[in-house]
């Protein structure tokens, strides 16, 4: 692995179109399980949703600080960060997506900040509630009863005309986008880092565990990202159960895509998947060294 200060990165988009993409998908849920297979299959999430948080054993614990940093060297993490964020909104700069938010139809109330946390799928009620536990009086501390009113849902009651604007004033903030970034860690990229090194991947394994759990929410319930997960254990052996990377992270991706193409909303472009994720891995590159090169929406991405 390069060391934090050998990495030079340059990022340029080369074909520009719009696009946004979100988390946690509203899908119906499946049927066919048993009551004790479905019971089971749940208390496995659970668990391994427990693990992935940083409440795993001793021995997980021991194991997970033995090994290479990964995604979480500080080099590798920002590379991870734009490419998630060439998804999420559009661009590598996700630096400067701070304030953005924008309700897109998508039946998730408005999408914000550099992650996509969402008025309709919780993430973005925990950010302010964390954010205003710590700041209390900012600008947005008086929404939260209207955030907690319309979390689950589409609606904008209680927000409009004024949660855009406050979000946009507050998201100048250092504080809020410190908050932002913690939540983005805490929710997200910590999680997906810690469980695909028990599960025994590395860099591109962990940035697939970590673009997964971004589009499809860090839950267990139908379609969330431990549930996928679980899909793919059924079929394909992880490297820490002696399987092989490769083909279980070709299995992952099979998985991840049609998640993607099966979302209620749609309207999420599956080259997260085609044209990156599984172009770093026909190319072999479980380390994610660079030059890399993907496409997504129509735009291309370089980081060299």
């Amino acid at each position: 692995m390069k060391r934090a200060g050998c990495l030079l990165l340059a990022f340029v988009p080369v074909v520009v179109t719009a696009g946004a993409y979100f988390f946690t998908p509203a899908q119906p849920g499946g049927e066919g399980l048993g009551g004790s297979a479905a019971s089971a299959g749940a208390q496995g999430r659970q668990e391994s949703k427990a693990a992935a948080e940083g409440a795993e054993g001793a021995e997980d614990a021991e194991l997970v600080d033995g090994l290479p940093p990964g995604l979480a060297d500080p080099v590798k993490k920002e590379l991870a960060q734009r490419i998630v964020a060439s998804a999420v909104n559009s661009t590598t700069r996700w630096r400067e997506t701070y304030g953005s938010i924008t309700d897109t139809g998508d039946g998730r109330g408005y999408t914000a900040g550099i992650l996509g946390f969402c008025t309709g799928t919780h993430d973005l009620l925990a950010l302010v509630e964390r954010y205003t536990e710590d700041h209390p009086g900012n600008g947005l501390a008086r929404y939260l009863p209207a955030l907690r009113a319309v979390d689950g849902t589409d609606s904008h009651e209680g927000l409009d005309p004024g949660f855009t604007e406050a979000w946009r004033a507050e998201a100048e903030v250092e504080a809020f986008q410190a908050a932002q970034e913690a939540e983005r860690d805490r929710a997200y990229f910590d999680p997906a880092v810690r469980l695909a090194k028990l599960d025994g991947l590395g860099d591109l394994g962990q940035l697939v565990y970590y673009d997964a759990m971004v589009l499809h929410g860090p839950g267990t319930e139908r379609n969330g990202f431990y549930e996928l997960r679980e899909r793919v254990m059924a079929d394909a052996d992880t490297p820490a159960e002696g399987g092989s990377e490769e083909e279980y992270l070709d299995a992952f991706l099979d998985v991840h895509r049609a998640a993607v193409v099966a979302r209620e909303r749609g309207g999420d472009d599956t080259g997260r998947v085609d044209t990156t994720l599984r172009r770093f891995l026909d190319d072999g590159n479980f380390r994610l060294s660079t030059p890399l090169e993907w496409r997504i929406g129509g735009r291309t991405y370089r980081a060299a």
